[in-house]
C-alpha cells in the first residue's frame, strides 16, 4: 500500500469527515468567487450599456436623462455608493477566501499529513477494490 494510501486509511471517520467538510467548505467558496467574478463581468457590460444609452439619449435629446445616466449611475458603486464590484471581489479574495484556505491547509496539514480529497481517495479504493474483486 503507498504510503498516502496508508495515511488516509489510518484516519478516523471523524477526521475524515472533518478534512472532507473543510475542503467541501473551501471548494464552495470558490464557487462563490466565480459567481462573484460573474457578477463583476455582468456589472461591467450592463454599465457598458448604460454608457451606450448616454450617448443615445444625448442625440435624442434628452439632455436631462443623458446627465442622469453620467452623473448617478456609471460612476455609482454597487455597494454603498462607492464599493465597485472589483472591489468586493479583491476584498473577499484577500480576506475571506485567502483565510479560508489558509485554514483548509492547516487543517490537511494537522489532520491527515497535508493529503488533500482523503474521503475521495478512500471512496475511489473501496470502488477499485470492489470492481476488481467482483471479476
Amino acid at each position: 500500500m503507498a504510503s498516502d494510501e496508508k495515511r488516509a486509511s489510518d484516519l478516523t471517520v471523524t477526521e475524515r469527515e472533518a478534512v472532507h467538510e473543510v475542503e467541501l467548505a473551501a471548494e464552495w467558496l470558490q464557487r462563490a468567487r466565480g459567481n462573484l467574478v460573474a457578477v463583476h463581468h455582468n456589472t461591467g457590460h450592463a454599465m457598458e450599456h448604460l454608457a451606450v444609452a448616454e450617448e443615445r439619449l444625448r442625440e435624442a435629446g434628452c439632455e436631462d436623462l443623458a446627465d442622469a445616466v453620467r452623473d448617478e449611475y456609471l460612476p455609482r458603486g454597487v455597494i454603498d455608493d462607492s464599493r465597485w464590484t472589483y472591489d468586493v471581489l479583491e476584498s473577499f479574495e484577500a480576506e475571506f477566501l485567502a483565510d479560508l484556505l489558509a485554514f483548509e491547509e492547516r487543517v490537511r496539514e494537522s489532520v491527515a499529513d497535508g493529503e488533500r480529497h482523503v474521503a475521495e481517495r478512500r471512496q475511489e479504493r473501496r470502488w477499485k477494490r470492489r470492481a476488481r474483486d467482483s471479476q
